[in-house]
């Protein structure tokens, strides 16, 4: 069974017993156990739910496991003739999330 879950505006799929990186959630400590009630799709045995706009009386628990940096990324911008260049570099902060129970 899956899900497709709503987390801070952005769609993640749920498998119970999966990991997911998800943006950061600073607010809450390794090992705390959260619930996300917003569904917009949820799939078990075969019965395909979509939600207008949400599926009623669904929802996901998680189990915040870690939070984690991903690869930096360089960015290079150049204005020509000028000499005028500039590298910049971002790691996106990541919060690594194990699904334990899908319910719809």
């Amino acid at each position: 069974m899956y899900a497709v879950v709503e987390i801070k505006g952005k769609q993640y799929k749920a498998q119970e017993g999966k990991y997911m990186l998800v943006d950061l959630h600073a607010e809450h400590a390794e090992g705390t156990k959260l619930e996300f009630p917003v569904f917009l799709l949820s799939d078990g045995e075969g019965k395909v739910s979509v939600g207008k706009p949400h599926v009623e009386g669904a929802k996901v628990t998680v189990k915040v496991m870690e939070s984690l940096k991903d690869k930096k990324i360089r960015v290079f911008k150049y204005k020509r003739r000028k000499g005028y260049r500039k590298t910049m570099g971002h790691r996106q902060n990541y919060t690594k999330l194990l699904v334990e129970k899908v319910s719809s």
